[in-house]
């Protein structure tokens, strides 16, 4: 007996990619040289079994036996969580988490509670949030074991001399090189290579999307066209067999199949729109942070003789710098944001801060069936041999499509057949009788129903329908006329639409069976041209996101001419197609630069569109993509906001960031304007909150070492953030006028810096005019003049916050007929920094009455810090700066 060639362990990648990899063998005449990978697709099945050592009567017991041990099971790779406190350990890997947690750890130091008590708390709730979104997307992995077969039906040998028998066997028993038979209803259990094949159909919508079985047949000499899910004589693990049987070799196992490939290939995923947007803004803040303190110490060390009992106010300065509500306001304004999708647009956003992601999002990539497109065709026109419209030509192509689906007994009506019937008039032409009919083969690609006409009594009519090519070939014509009826059908498919040939023959009636040897010396009558029905909404939908400044590319393994029509029926302009194979020629950054200019990719394989979707992302846009199967996993994990319809496949909706209830293009366009709501005002707040913090910081750090005392004791300065920060919550309910949301919302580090340091330069000026104005109204230095200042610099700092939160805001003007909530906080601010010293809470926080000419005093300094706020903003918004 001879076993397995120890080589045919050893595997290779090559330009495969996973799960493709091939034992390597000497070569023979017919098969790579020695080393070179082996491209199974294009190999032919004699070749296929060569490499596998295996043979059409299977392999011997001991054989298999010996290749399970030595390759391991047909099992989909394991995945390992990491434990609740490894989540939250990396929960502090942020930047901006882990300083709130340091400036928490030395405020409790220097007996700050109160301080310390708000900052750690935020800290845990941010870790907790965090840690819980990984551990729901990691639970993605057991959607896989419900697309992989348990068993398999396998012809196996007891001996190399012995007949084959089929048995049933556990699927993780299979092995490459095992012969499997498949049936009606069977799942795939692995990567095979159909030897035979009987009016197989598979269902592949778990791998690509694609909702219609597709047809399977084996063929002797392979021809490379389109991506691997195209080719006619693969099937792949996690697919169903529709209709049919067929015989197959096994390819491919476990970790080696496509299905598990695709699932594995993406690793972590990258950081998206708001991870990076958050940490940029996170480091800017840092920065201050970490100088604040030190500055603050050195400064009253040198000049007034301090010591470390300033420490609590250098802590308490670093902590208002800090945003500390930003978690809350960013929680309240998403999930505000995701009820109101989830309970008018039926959105589910899974992942909340893909909402901020969606606010962002600039370029939009999809697939074009079942978005742009129904998963159906339609009929587009019919003509007769000249070019002109016949309806007469749709009739004969209904009778061909009535009698085969009544005749030929087939478990679901074909596609085209059905688009065709809805296109007649009425459901059976009833001056026709059928005899008899033969199916549609995907090898001579093409169906023919015998019909008996009234009044031609001894005369069958054969109605063929079928591939230009095959049906032209079958008709008696002479070569110019066969050309230019051919020339006539590549005009229609190189518009995008799919073509049939229509073509009728008489023969004498007989009992006999007719056979495809009959299809001889037809009469062409014309072609029906059908394309790809629209989808409803989606030209609107397109319109809509072309006014929110969002760039839809199609990313689609159709024909470039297929996508380029439905995007010009939709008004969306294709421009010059790219097709796939040009893209694996190109580098990165020539890619990127095509990816610019470039509206439909097409024959894109998985590979292709997470490519191109990483390009785009280098490129400095915010990539959304909406997939729905398998295959589609790679491109989901590559994209900022991975978008899946609610029938997508289990693993595919499990790592998407939304789900909408319908593939529908009007849903996403709805989504994208909630998160640019929701991102408006979460940028807002912090454009607003970090301006006047960092405003109060210096003036508070010059004052400081001019006064003999502290300008604002601690607990002064935590409750004016408090207060502030309670105020600021309104920004998550605001609502904005259409103009605000036309534009993606991208918080840029370098512009925010700019807008922070400009309006906060800005607040330390009204903050410094108003020690000048204290300065005048208080004469007393000492005492209760301490306690004066401290009441007058609260008073002033509050009503500054108020004036910025309402100058400042982005919806200044809000939606028509709506109450601003904003409105409402700031005016509470106010009554809260004038009527605070005078309550009896004033003097527990240090405070007292202020003379009566401070405050017209005040009341100057406020309304020239108006004149210069507005404008600021003013030139600030003509600058274009945005966010």
């Amino acid at each position: 007996m001879t076993s397995v060639p120890e080589t045919a362990a050893v595997c290779g990648t090559g330009s495969a990619g996973p799960g493709e990899r091939w034992a390597q063998r000497p070569a023979g005449p017919d098969l790579p040289p020695d080393g070179a990978p082996a491209p199974w697709p294009e190999l032919t099945s004699l070749q296929v079994l060569r490499q596998l050592d295996s043979g059409p009567r299977g392999l011997v017991e001991a054989e298999a036996a010996e290749r399970l041990a030595r390759s391991g099971g047909n099992t989909v790779p394991s995945w390992s969580t990491a434990s609740w406190p490894r989540r939250l350990a990396g929960s502090l890997r942020d930047p901006f988490t882990a300083v709130l947690l340091c400036l928490g750890l030395v405020s409790a130091t220097v007996a700050a509670w109160g301080t310390a008590s708000v900052i750690l708390s935020l800290v845990v709730l941010s870790c907790a949030l965090r840690a819980g979104g990984e551990r729901r997307a990691d639970r993605s992995v057991a959607a896989l074991r419900k697309l992989v077969a348990t068993t398999a039906t396998v012809l196996r040998r007891p001996a190399r001399d012995a007949a084959p028998r089929s048995r049933e066997i556990p699927v993780d028993e299979l092995v490459p090189g095992d012969v499997i038979r498949l049936g009606p209803g069977d799942l795939v259990p692995a990567d095979v290579r159909l030897l035979r094949a009987s009016g197989l159909s598979v269902h592949q919508a778990p791998l690509t999307g694609e909702s219609a079985p597709v047809a399977k047949y084996a063929v002797d000499a392979p021809e490379p066209r389109g991506g691997l899910f195209d080719r006619p004589q693969l099937c792949f693990q996690g697919s169903s067999v529709a209709t049919g049987s067929g015989t197959a070799v096994v390819v491919a196992t476990g970790p080696d199949t496509r299905f598990a490939a695709t699932r594995s290939g993406p690793g972590r995923r990258v950081p998206s729109a708001f991870d990076r947007s958050v940490h940029g803004i996170s480091w800017v803040l840092i920065r201050f942070m970490l100088l604040t303190p030190p500055l603050v110490l050195m400064a009253n060390a040198a000049l007034r003789g301090r010591g470390f009992e300033t420490l609590p106010f250098a802590v308490a300065v670093a902590v208002g710098l800090t945003p500390e509500m930003l978690p809350v306001i960013v929680t309240t304004a998403l999930a505000r944001g995701a009820s109101l999708l989830a309970r008018d647009h039926r959105v589910i956003v899974r992942r909340l801060p893909a909402l901020h992601d969606l606010g962002a999002v600039d370029v939009l990539c999809l697939d074009k069936t079942g978005t742009l497109t129904q998963d159906r065709p339609v009929v587009h026109h019919a003509l007769d041999v000249r070019g002109r419209p016949d309806p007469e030509v749709l009739r004969w192509a209904g009778v061909n499509a009535w009698w085969t689906l009544q005749l030929a007994d087939l478990p679901v009506p074909d596609a085209l057949d059905e688009a065709v019937l809805d296109a007649v008039e009425g459901d059976e032409p009833p001056e026709y009788e059928g005899v008899a009919a033969l199916p549609f083969d995907p090898v001579r690609r093409l169906s023919t129903a015998v019909v008996r006409r009234p009044g031609r009594p001894g005369v069958h009519t054969l109605v063929v329908k079928g591939s230009p090519e095959d049906v032209v070939e079958r008709c008696a014509l002479d070569e110019d006329e066969r050309a230019r009826l051919l020339a006539l059908a590549a005009a229609e498919a190189a518009s995008g639409l799919r073509v049939l040939a229509v073509a009728t023959a008489e023969r004498h009636a007989r009992n006999r069976a007719y056979t495809p040897a009959d299809e001889r010396g037809l009469t062409l009558i014309g072609f029906v041209a059908l394309r790809d029905a629209l989808a409803p909404t989606a030209a609107d939908a397109l319109e809509v996101l072309a006014d929110r400044g969002v760039t839809v590319k199609i990313l689609t393994g159709d024909h470039p001419g297929t996508a380029a029509r439905a995007c010009r029926d939709l008004g969306l302009d294709p421009g010059t197609v790219l097709a796939a194979d040009t893209v694996d020629g190109l580098t990165d950054g020539e890619l990127a630069v095509l990816a610019r200019r470039t509206t439909v990719f097409a024959r894109c394989a998985p590979e292709h569109k997470a490519r191109i979707i990483s390009v785009l992302r280098d490129d400095g846009h915010t990539t959304g993509f909406l997939g729905d199967g398998v295959n589609d996993l790679p491109a989901l994990h590559s994209a900022d906001v991975g978008i899946c319809p609610r029938g997508a496949v289990d693993v595919a909706r499990e790592s998407a960031d939304v789900v909408l209830a319908d593939k529908d293009l009007t849903a996403i366009a709805h989504a994208i304007t909630s998160g640019r709501h929701s991102s408006v005002n979460i940028a807002t707040y912090l454009r607003i909150t970090l301006s006047s913090n960092l405003g109060n910081v210096i003036a508070m750090l010059a004052t400081g070492l001019m006064l003999p005392f502290l300008p604002m004791l601690p607990a002064q300065i935590l409750v004016q953030n408090l207060c502030f920060d309670a105020a600021q919550l309104a920004f998550a309910f605001e609502r904005l006028r259409p103009a605000a949301l036309r534009a993606p919302t991208v918080l840029q580090p370098r512009r925010f810096l700019r807008f922070i340091t400009g309006f906060g330069l800005l607040g330390a000026a009204a903050d410094l005019a108003t020690f000048g104005v204290l300065a005048l109204a208080l004469h007393d230095a000492a005492g209760s003049g301490q306690a004066a200042f401290h009441s007058g610099w609260f008073t002033e700092n509050l009503l500054t916050q108020a004036l910025v939160m309402l100058l400042l805001r982005t919806g200044r003007r809000t939606a028509e007929g709506a109450t601003s909530p904003v409105r409402w906080a700031a005016a509470g601010l106010a009554v809260i920094g004038i009527l605070l010293p005078l309550s009896p809470l004033g003097p527990m926080l240090g405070m007292t009455a202020l003379p009566a000419l401070y405050y017209p005093l005040l009341a100057t300094v406020l309304a020239l810090y108006t004149v210069a706020l507005v404008v600021a903003r003013s030139r600030h918004d003509r600058s274009g700066t945005g966010r």
